[in-house]
């Protein structure tokens, strides 16, 4: 027993880095034995115990706390089951190994809804492109009754194909396509509210915010019928136009024609007027000179009349005793 506590303690000594050399003589040996006793080992052994298990309980105290994000719920589950629901942002516990944590969001997302085809009112397929926003409003009731976050994006989407479908097969065609003469109103908000009343019902726990048409297509096979169509109506349209636009041209090509024939007879009318005065005035004129010295008169008459009746080949034959005659030879009594 003493040679395996000289070993024990020579390999305590070794650990705690003393020299061989200053190793202590047997007789020492035996002082100090005699002073410290016997080493215990079980000491030890129950030192790294404890301070395993101490290791051990920390490693599982923080394997089990989780934090609670602000934009997300936490679902605690024990045995599969669910045992509470965490709203409040923070640093949370749960139950070592029975218990676990999963999270749901908390603020609005987008879901994409897969094209569907439907017949409106005058019996034409239409293709139907839309997206859902939707937010969680009761974890609890989503967990209860959906399950799954992915199953009750399936449930809303349900629903909104079948009111879309609904409320575009009361519209025809024409209407739903042609924005400058629609009929769908507010249909987005229509369609948001019932799906909301639908979803309330079943009691889902998700609330959509918003239900927007991204595209409305037709099927391949009647693109092109309905395109011919659509040129055919917009050929049709512009002839239209063109016929009022000629008939309102000829409307006023005769009303301004009109109005410059009755300008022109109100203007020759008045010229009529005007001249018909200015030769009135002149014959006075002409008589009042004529009264003043009637032989002055009647040579500016006759000198006046050579200008319109002697030109450079004209050729007259006069009696030489006619009074034009001598006027134009130059005698004059």
């Amino acid at each position: 027993m003493d040679q395996k506590n000289k070993d024990l303690e020579k390999f305590l000594n070794f650990l705690s880095g003393k020299s061989k050399n200053t190793a202590p003589s047997d007789g020492d040996n035996v002082i100090k034995m005699s002073k410290k006793g016997p080493l215990n080992p079980k000491k030890y052994i129950s030192l790294v115990v404890t301070l395993t298990v101490v290791f051990a309980i920390a490693i599982i105290l923080f394997a089990n706390v989780y934090i609670v994000k602000e934009s997300e719920y936490a679902v605690v589950r024990q045995f599969g089951e669910v045992v509470k629901f965490e709203r409040d942002p923070g640093l949370k516990m749960k139950v070592p190994f029975i218990q676990s944590v999963t999270t749901l969001p908390k603020n609005q997302m987008t879901y994409n809804i897969s094209e569907e085809e439907i017949n409106t009112k005058d019996k034409k397929r239409i293709i139907i492109d839309n997206y859902a926003v939707w937010r969680i409003t009761d974890p609890k009731a989503l967990i209860s009754n959906a399950g799954t976050l992915t199953k009750a994006e399936s449930r809303m989407e349900e629903f909104i194909y079948s009111v879309i479908r609904t409320e575009l097969g009361q519209l025809k065609y024409d209407e739903i396509i042609n924005d400058e003469n629609s009929s769908r109103g507010s249909l987005n908000d229509r369609v948001t509210a019932r799906v909301n009343e639908l979803l309330l019902n079943d009691k889902y726990g998700i609330e959509v915010v918003d239900v927007r048409i991204r595209r409305t297509d037709l099927p391949a096979e009647n693109e092109q019928s309905v395109f011919t169509r659509m040129v055919s109506e917009r050929q049709s349209t512009a002839q239209l136009y063109l016929s009022e636009g000629d008939a309102d041209k000829r409307r006023i090509e005769a009303q301004t024609d009109r109005e410059v024939q009755e300008m022109l007879a109100t203007a020759n009318k008045e010229a009529a007027l005007i001249q018909a005065e200015g030769e009135a005035e002149a014959a006075k004129i002409y008589n009042s000179s004529f009264s003043k010295d009637p032989e002055f008169y009647s040579l500016y008459r006759t000198l006046e009349s050579y200008k319109k009746t002697v030109g450079e080949d004209t050729v007259i034959i006069l009696p030489s005793t006619s009074p034009y005659a001598k006027v134009l030879s130059g005698y004059i009594e």
